[in-house]
């Protein structure tokens, strides 16, 4: 792991390959070791830089107000730090809100979006009545719960009852890894998001990636990006769940490859 220092904070973060710069940025509830698959295949191709977002895995905490603004902020400061010159952006659930953040605010960041198992922002993409329930649970089980515990919360949402048990058990102990201070603003952030305003806006090559049987961020939600991002490509991949990248590692990484390999030149 590489740290970095951005406006305050340490972030940490792995990189590994050659090639035209691909920076992964994770979903809640985990840090940049859910991309293990996708780090290992994908950088023969790419440099891969996969962040620990603020308040996750080797990075600093932030302040409990952070929303999705100041983690894109730091986002932003962190890729212009490291010297990556329009990135391909790759973001996975609540790192894909995050992604849509930042072209908000830097949109001659991105070279390119993968957005997978993406929303608008939960206030984006889900009624008020499903978002109250969400935060309220997972701000009661954050509190109640020991960590595995609450981290086991999330698997019924997160994979489908075929996924391998190593590959579930494997994430589960990511998961509880989390920083009790960091996922707080975590879960706030996406909840209060409502990024349906920039989706019409993006005028970068944007690939949506979902899973058949997500049921997290379904298929409703995926299908509503896709109309509302000018030019976006939707690949549904058959039979897993809301992890795609870890229940379907080789035709996800397939898809991500396919998708960049045609847009690296300037």
């Amino acid at each position: 792991m590489d740290r970095v220092e951005v406006d305050g904070l340490t972030i940490g973060f792995e990189r590994a390959g050659s090639g035209p710069p691909l920076v992964l940025l994770h979903g809640g509830m985990s840090d940049h070791r859910e991309w293990r698959m996708q780090i290992d295949d994908l950088s023969d191709a790419f440099t891969i830089v996969a962040w620990d977002a603020p308040g996750a895995g080797m990075s600093s905490d932030p302040p409990e107000t952070f929303r999705m603004p100041d983690y894109a902020a730091r986002l932003a400061g962190f890729i212009d730090a490291l010297g990556l010159a329009r990135p391909h952006v790759l973001g996975l659930s609540w790192g894909s809100t995050l992604a849509l953040e930042l072209y908000r605010q830097r949109p001659d960041v991105p070279r390119t979006l993968v957005l997978t198992a993406a929303y608008a922002g939960w206030a984006g993409s889900l009624s008020p009545e499903i978002v109250e329930e969400r935060l309220r649970s997972n701000l009661r089980d954050l509190e109640a719960l020991p960590r595995e515990a609450y981290a086991r919360t999330w698997v019924p949402s997160l994979f489908t009852d075929r996924a391998p048990v190593e590959v579930v058990e494997g994430y589960t102990a990511v998961m509880s890894d989390f920083h009790l201070s960091g996922v707080r603003p975590m879960l706030l952030s996406i909840a209060e998001a409502d990024m349906r305003d920039v989706l019409p806006t993006i005028r970068v090559p944007t690939l949506l990636l979902y899973g058949e049987e997500d049921a997290r961020s379904p298929l409703a939600v995926a299908r509503e990006m896709h109309a509302s991002i000018p030019g976006s490509s939707l690949v549904v991949l058959p039979a897993v769940g809301h992890m795609s990248n870890l229940e379907a590692p080789e035709a996800f990484n397939a898809a991500v490859r396919e998708f960049l390999s045609a847009r690296t030149e300037a």
